[in-house]
């Protein structure tokens, strides 16, 4: 499965969007996808702290699996959203990709600012 089809797939299961592209900002199928989003993202680190917290930092195979399932949440919201924007996912994985490269080979893969 590539990007495209894995967006494709998960725009049929979108409840809220119901297929369609979503411009306005203010649509409740976008405010629903990015505060799940953040929450989604939330429960990764929420997992994260608890294993550095309560388990000394030890990952175990029930962890690995719940983090896992957590990211799978945050993936199908980012492909929604950028189904939403009319973006490819296949684009949106290239361009990010692409933008790290660049940013490796100035040495600026760390440091501040997205236009970096």
């Amino acid at each position: 499965m590539n990007f495209d089809e894995y967006q494709k797939r998960a725009v049929s299961t979108d409840i809220t969007g119901l297929g369609k592209r979503i411009a306005v900002a203010h649509d409740p199928a976008y405010v629903d996808k990015i505060l799940s989003l953040v929450g989604e993202a939330g429960e990764v680190a929420e997992k994260y702290k608890k294993i550095i917290r309560d388990k000394k930092g030890i990952i175990s195979e029930q962890d690995r699996d719940e983090i896992i399932k957590e990211l799978g949440d945050v993936l199908w919201y980012v492909a929604v959203l950028a189904y939403y924007l009319d973006e490819s996912f296949d684009n949106l994985a290239k361009t990010n990709l692409d933008k790290l490269a660049k940013r490796k080979q100035s040495s600026k893969i760390t440091g501040k600012g997205d236009n970096r």
